[in-house]
């Protein structure tokens, strides 16, 4: 298993806008493996360990596209 630190744009953090209108940059870990599919985790930026914790989201690499891909 290798880890590699990516960021979600060509490693320029993005910002993003959540529902209660704070704004909050996310970065991501995509972890490499051998036999099953890779896996990306996306989370906060700058935020404690504990916020890190309770909000994140991971899924299999091919499951996530650029931002520029989708329009």
């Amino acid at each position: 298993m290798t880890t590699i630190p990516t960021d979600p744009t060509d490693g320029t953090p993005a910002e993003y806008e959540s529902d209660t209108g704070a704004e909050f940059e996310l970065e991501s870990i995509v972890v490499r493996y051998e036999t099953r599919a890779d896996r990306c985790t996306v989370y906060p930026r700058e935020r404690s360990e504990a916020e890190v914790l309770t909000a994140w989201l991971t899924a299999d690499v091919d499951a996530f596209v650029l931002l520029e891909e989708m329009w």
